[in-house]
């Protein structure tokens, strides 16, 4: 289950349908305040534990936020070397050997 903004709802609605058609339940918040539930129409919520009872119940009252799921797993890193690096680097340790 992942949240999504009304702003981005608007923007990416097509994305966001067809999410919910191959089975995501989606939350809508405006302000942070969940206001609605996106799922596939009969299809009852899916069980939840005790805790995940709570804290979706916190969520509609906009107690708390849910974590949204990042959009890309892993994010590129800051760090850049010179072009050559790698090749003088291999070159280097070929020749130690």
């Amino acid at each position: 289950m992942r949240t999504v903004g009304v702003r981005e709802l608007k923007a990416h609605l097509s994305r966001v349908l067809r999410e919910v058609q191959s089975g995501e339940t989606v939350l809508v918040t405006d302000r942070g305040r969940v206001i609605a539930e996106l799922r596939q129409p009969g299809l009852s919520g899916p069980a939840l534990s005790p805790v995940d009872q709570k804290l979706a119940a916190l969520a509609a009252k906009g107690v708390l936020r849910l974590a949204e799921r990042p959009k890309w797993p892993y994010q590129a890193s800051p760090v850049r070397l010179p072009a050559g690096t790698a090749a003088q680097l291999l070159t280097e340790d070929r020749d130690e050997r």
